[in-house]
């Protein structure tokens, strides 16, 4: 991957999504049951990243929800925004990471499994839309921090005692 100082990073806080263009490079950061999504398409000067911390907005109790919350929703609003930057939807790939199980309860409840519904609903979103997911490092049970470079299209993952990979 090329160095990250050369390039200017676009920070992707949580619950919140962005799109960049060449040298620029998407990172985002404290990826536990969260899930960083990365929508790109081969050959193109503009990806997206969206942070997400929550399976579906029909969970949401507040009327004005933030949609870069929800699986769902922020998928839609970055495919719009991608787009918007002449991109086109069918020609989008994903690379994910992230949902880890960063804590065990005794209880079996897939309530408290946060992370592996948050990986569910978004690759039940992309594949709802049609969109091949390439790569993915999710589960387990450590935070991650993710860059995306968008000329090589390559994720870059560093996981909490684990290193770094590239997918």
């Amino acid at each position: 991957m090329s160095e990250t100082a050369a390039n200017e990073i676009v920070k992707v806080g949580m619950a919140e999504l962005s799109i960049a263009t060449i040298p620029q490079v998407l990172r985002t950061s404290g990826l536990g049951s969260c899930v960083g999504i990365v929508l790109y398409m081969a050959g193109a000067k503009t990806a997206g990243m969206a942070h997400v911390m929550l399976p579906d907005s029909s969970m949401a109790r507040e009327k004005a929800i933030n949609r870069a919350k929800y699986a769902d929703t922020a998928i839609e609003d970055l495919i719009e925004l991608l787009k918007g930057s002449g991109m086109k939807e069918k020609q989008l790939k994903a690379k994910i990471a992230g949902g880890a199980e960063m804590f065990k309860f005794s209880s079996n409840s897939n309530t408290m499994k946060v992370g592996p519904r948050n990986v569910e609903a978004v690759k039940h979103e992309l594949k709802s839309r049609g969109i091949e997911v390439t790569a993915e490092d999710t589960g387990g049970s450590s935070g991650r921090t993710i860059e995306f470079y968008i000329g090589e299209n390559g994720l870059k993952i560093r996981t909490v005692n684990q290193g770094e990979a590239v997918i």
